[in-house]
């Protein structure tokens, strides 16, 4: 694993309160009542965010991991998806419709291509 500078407690705090507020609003939208207590939460993670406190440096360890483990994750499947997606179709159309290497060989004995302007000898190219 590479060895990577951590992102700020500050800006570690802000996103934790951004998510807790999230959640402690998300049940007004049902009918529900405001999640106080996922808002204290976010709150607590606020203020140690914005003195910039020691205490977030766990909280902040096991955040870029869980994001580096996701991304782990994430990111073959997601290329996965991509490629069968998109990249194979296009390959498939292409070897129906189109010849653009030439590999057919139309009835030929060999894929040479003859030319008909005489370029000279290879000797002393430079």
């Amino acid at each position: 694993m590479n060895i990577q500078k951590l992102p700020s407690n500050k800006s570690l705090g802000i996103v934790f309160f951004i998510f807790f507020t999230i959640v402690s609003l998300y049940p007004i939208m049902g009918g529900g009542q405001f999640g106080f207590w996922t808002f204290s939460i976010g709150l607590i993670f606020l203020i140690l965010g914005l003195i910039n406190s020691k205490i977030l440096t766990p909280f902040n360890l096991m955040w870029i991991n869980l994001g580096l483990k996701l991304g782990g994750i994430i990111a073959p499947i997601i290329m996965t998806l991509i490629y069968f997606l998109f990249v194979t179709p296009i390959g498939i159309l292409m070897r129906q419709f189109k010849d653009p290497l030439n590999l057919k060989k139309n009835g030929k004995k060999s894929y040479w291509i003859k030319k008909d302007k005489n370029i000279g000898t290879m000797k002393n190219q430079f």
